[in-house]
């Protein structure tokens, strides 16, 4: 696992110097801290930072193929690389290494740009072809690993971070507005957007050629959910059959490793599944990690060691501590280097943290919820087609205004916080209500929020446009099938896989999903909706697979979520730092909201007559990483302390 930088241009200027790119490699020395190395030819100078797993001793980056017209740096792991270096072989590739980096360059050779269909893998790559004068780049099929570009006067950047590019002195650090309505609505900010104009994110399952002619995207994979509808008829035995095989497959490739390994255990049924599977293909005791909290109803704890008890786990745990949420939230500008609404990523930290003082490579249940319809937004769009059947008279004047009349209780999704999200989007298309209910601001309340400026810059932009088109381009006919391709799409690459690859990689700990190995990706793709969500049952299938593997209770109970108590901390232990971040002063200074509408959304919530969790934790973040990043716009890049 490392962290990759370089570029490549045409000019009469050198693209990236040995000073450039040595700097744009130390703001990731966090991804990679066992190796450094570059390349440099007439055009193009790549490099990396590594984090060694697989061939610690040879596989040292960047690397070529025989004759060296081919050169490579890497992030990631391909799980395939033995068979597919065996076939390589065959086809009279010679090799000097084990590692996997080396498997990549020799596919490029065979197959070209079509080399990343071949790859089962978490992975983004670039190759500099010196015959052909080429930068090629590619990203796994559903994002598991970043890649950010930026094609500036005739030069392309790329990194494994936004402050990685943000590094070379052509970028320039301009806001994208658009980006910034998106990140309110959505909660961060998906494909191919960043939150900077001139910066770019490659989409998951694509890849980009540069060269003298400029630069071409091209699609290589997507989630094709039409396949689930189309398919021949089969029995839910066979489909029972082939997901315990294909999940056991899955686990075993992706437990190949050099270094200690373990399992992050939250005690829900995708980690728990991963766990048990762990145990049943390790020839050694599995570590595993999770994280308790002091309150109550956000606290999983108690089914993790059940679980760790029953499978055998060398079970580790930490509670995260009011000391530690001091200090990790003020660095969230710094530890996220584009801003991310989702309060998760601070249990993901510490959970990171603490796992790399035992491992380095830490799998997990991430993907099983978008694979086998696991949000409770999936039940809730079900409950919609009855709720919707209602007389309007009924709703409007008795129901939603009782709904709205709820306490305000800031427990984990709380009675009144679900069913007044549930009502304000009950109305809407699917596409629409699925993010109101996941996401933050509705278009009324950034209307309130933006300053003039910002809103008449924002004129005409469309808040669902990016939604719709996801939705109405999907393949699937079914409206859930639709949503479902939503949350990969959208939800899962720059939300879920994001919070995971930064805050693993900034404790320098590879984690790993193999709910989204290529393997299950396929597997998924043909599995019947109605064996995904059955009535209201989430993850039936996943469900019945675990039968006598996990006890009752952990298959059976409702799913919590990773989240913490920010709407308590907000008014007791966080409500300093919330004052004091957006402040009447510092929120004028980057101009983009109005003071009073932010005053007000604090006011109510420390008063008690609104839940503003959600609305107030996006504000903050991008306040955090605001002041982090743009108050200065020519500094370099700041880097991430290693824990």
């Amino acid at each position: 696992m490392c962290g990759i930088a370089g570029a490549a241009g045409f000019t009469s200027h050198q693209p990236v110097t040995d000073t450039v790119l040595a700097g744009m490699l130390a703001t990731m020395q966090h991804r990679g801290p066992d190796d450094e190395g570059t390349y440099f030819a007439t055009h193009a100078g790549i490099g990396m930072r590594r984090l060694s797993i697989i061939d610690v001793a040879g596989g040292h980056q960047p690397l070529s193929n025989e004759d060296e017209s081919c050169w490579i740096v890497f992030n990631g792991e391909i799980f395939n690389f033995p068979p597919l270096r065996q076939q390589l072989l065959e086809r009279g590739h010679l090799f000097r290494t084990h590692s996997d980096t080396e498997v990549i360059v020799h596919a490029y050779e065979e197959w070209g740009e079509a080399c990343p269909e071949h790859l089962n893998g978490q992975f983004a790559f670039a190759i500099w072809d010196r015959s052909r004068e080429r930068l090629f780049l590619a990203r796994d099929r559903v994002g598991i690993k970043p890649l950010y570009y930026a094609e500036v006067n005739g030069v392309l950047v790329f990194g494994s971070e936004l402050r990685t590019v943000l590094a070379h002195p052509s970028v320039p650090r301009e806001l994208d507005y658009e980006a910034l309505d998106q990140y309110l609505t959505y909660e961060h900010v998906p494909v191919p957007r960043s939150i900077i104009r001139a910066v770019s994110k490659l989409p998951p399952g694509c890849t980009l050629t540069f060269g003298r002619n400029g630069s071409r995207v091209a699609r290589y994979w997507d989630v094709d959910l039409s396949l689930s509808e189309t398919g021949p008829i089969r029995t839910e035995a066979d489909w029972c059959e082939e997901l315990r095989e294909t999940l056991r497959s899955a686990v075993r490739m992706e437990l190949i490793s050099d270094v200690p390994l373990g399992v992050f255990l939250s005690g829900g049924i995708d980690s728990s599944a991963i766990a048990a599977l762990m145990t049943q293909e390790s020839n050694t005791t599995v570590q595993s990690f999770s994280i308790a909290f002091e309150d109550a109803s956000f606290d999983e704890s108690t089914y993790a060691r059940q679980v760790s008890q029953h499978l055998g786990t060398n079970h580790h745990e930490q509670t995260l501590s009011q000391q530690q949420m001091w200090e990790i939230v003020p660095r969230l500008g710094d530890i996220l280097d584009e801003p991310m609404g989702d309060s998760s990523v601070i249990p993901c930290y510490l959970l990171s943290k603490f796992a790399r003082e035992y491992v380095t490579v830490a799998l997990g249940g991430d993907g099983g919820d978008e694979l086998f319809a696991g949000y409770s937004t999936m039940q809730a769009h079900r409950l919609t087609g009855l709720y919707n059947r209602v007389p309007g008279l009924l709703r409007s004047g008795l129901i939603e205004p009782a709904v709205r009349a709820l306490p305000v209780s800031h427990n984990n999704l709380s009675f009144d916080f679900k069913a007044k999200r549930f009502v304000e989007g009950a109305g809407e298309p699917p596409h629409v209500r699925h993010h109101r209910w996941l996401g933050s601001f509705s278009p009324a309340e950034k209307a309130g929020l933006y300053t003039p400026e910002v809103a008449a810059a924002l004129a005409g932009h469309d808040t669902w446009a990016l939604a719709a088109g996801y939705y109405h381009d999907s393949r699937a006919q079914h409206e859930l099938n639709r949503v479902l391709y939503l949350d990969m799409k959208l939800y899962l690459d720059t939300d879920i896989l994001t919070k995971v690859d930064r805050t693993s990689m900034a404790s320098s700990l590879e984690a790993r999903v193999p709910f989204l190995n290529a393997d299950m990706l396929e597997f998924a793709n043909r599995l019947p909706l109605a064996l995904k969500l059955k009535g209201f049952t989430r993850k039936y299938l996943l469900r019945h697979v675990m039968k006598g593997v996990l006890p009752d209770n952990i298959i059976n109970r409702p799913k919590k979520g990773f989240n913490i108590p920010v709407a308590k901390w907000f008014r007791h232990e966080l409500k300093g730092l919330l004052l004091d971040t957006l402040s009447q002063d510092r929120v004028n200074r980057a101009g983009l909201f109005r003071y009073e509408t932010v005053e007000r959304l604090m006011q109510q919530h420390f008063d008690g007559r609104r839940d503003n969790r959600k609305l107030l934790w996006t504000l903050l973040v991008l306040q955090l990483w605001y002041d982090t990043w743009m108050q200065a716009p020519g500094t370099p890049a700041a880097a991430i302390t290693r824990p």
